[in-house]
Formats: C-alpha cells, sequence, structure tokens
C-alpha cells in the first residue's frame, strides 16, 4: 500500500479509529497491538507485538496472552466494512459454539482468520507454532478444536492492501 493502512483517512477519522470502536461496541474493550508510539494518541490500551516482525499469528498471540478474557474478538487494520453489530453475531456464535476458535468464511469458503473469535485456550498451540516457525494462522491453529460461521455476504471481509482497493472501496 505505501502507507500505515490503520491511519487511512476514513469517515472523518482513521480507519483503526473504526474498527477499534466496532470492537469496544462488540466487546465492551479493546486493546490495538502494534507500536504504541504510532497509536498512542487514540485513547485505546496499546501493547506491542511480542514477536514483531513474525507476522499476523504472532499479533493474536500477543492479543490472547494480553488479555483476561476467555473470547477473543481479533480484527484486522484493514477492514472498513467491519460493524459493531456483525461483531457482535460473531462473539456470540463463538460463545455459543463448543469450538476453541471460531473462523468466518464468506460465500466462497475463504476462510477469514483476521476477523474471527479466538478462546484463551488457543494460546499455548500459537505459541508453540510460532516457536516452530510457522507464520501461516491456520497452520497456526492446527489440533484445536475450529467452528466455521458461514456468512452469506462478503462485504464484511473486503480489506484494503493496495491504492487502488482503497479508492474502489470509497468509491464504492
Amino acid at each position: 500500500m505505501g502507507q500505515d493502512k490503520a491511519s487511512l483517512p476514513f469517515r472523518g477519522k482513521r480507519l483503526i479509529e473504526h474498527i477499534a470502536a466496532a470492537v469496544a461496541e462488540a466487546a465492551g474493550s479493546v486493546t490495538l497491538i502494534g507500536p504504541p508510539d504510532r497509536y498512542r494518541d487514540l485513547g485505546f490500551r496499546v501493547v506491542p507485538d511480542r514477536r514483531p516482525g513474525l507476522g499476523p499469528l504472532a499479533g493474536i498471540h500477543t492479543a490472547l496472552c494480553e488479555s483476561p478474557a476467555a473470547w477473543n474478538l481479533i480484527v484486522a487494520c484493514d477492514l472498513p466494512a467491519i460493524s459493531g453489530d456483525f461483531l457482535k453475531r460473531l462473539k456470540a456464535a463463538a460463545e455459543a459454539s463448543a469450538s476453541d476458535f471460531l473462523i468466518p468464511a464468506g460465500p466462497s469458503g475463504h476462510l477469514e482468520p483476521l476477523c474471527a473469535a479466538y478462546h484463551s485456550a488457543c494460546l499455548d498451540t500459537i505459541g508453540a507454532a510460532l516457536d516452530r516457525h510457522v507464520r501461516k494462522v491456520t497452520d497456526g491453529l492446527a489440533g484445536l478444536r475450529m467452528m466455521t460461521w458461514n456468512i452469506p455476504e462478503s462485504s464484511w471481509f473486503q480489506n484494503v492492501n493496495t491504492p487502488e482497493e482503497w479508492t474502489s472501496y470509497q468509491n464504492g
């Protein structure tokens, strides 16, 4: 993208503020995983990644290490369509499940592990996977009980990885 996606202007704020507000609405609290100096002015708790440079699986691990909650919503910073209502439904489905993590799947069956609910029971398995140099999120969850939550509408997961995707989303 060439710039920090979390800081993109979105509806009069930064994209990260929109996403954090949706998470706060659904979960009651927010912890951002990333450089504290970049996000300290937002008013949310910010924790540096415990294993920087190792990708999203390491970010999930840090979030689970830092959270006292049993169930945790993990949401990437580049999902502008995400809403508090959607995340409430995701969290409720996870809490009602007998799984260790619940990952939404769009109409094509594509899994969305960076907009998912993870139980604290995932912590040790993810940590061990990182120790084995596993970086792919779904591979790092091997051996845990997964539930897929089928979503008929994939627009929730439209992320922005390029300037063209961002422009397309804004012109929508």
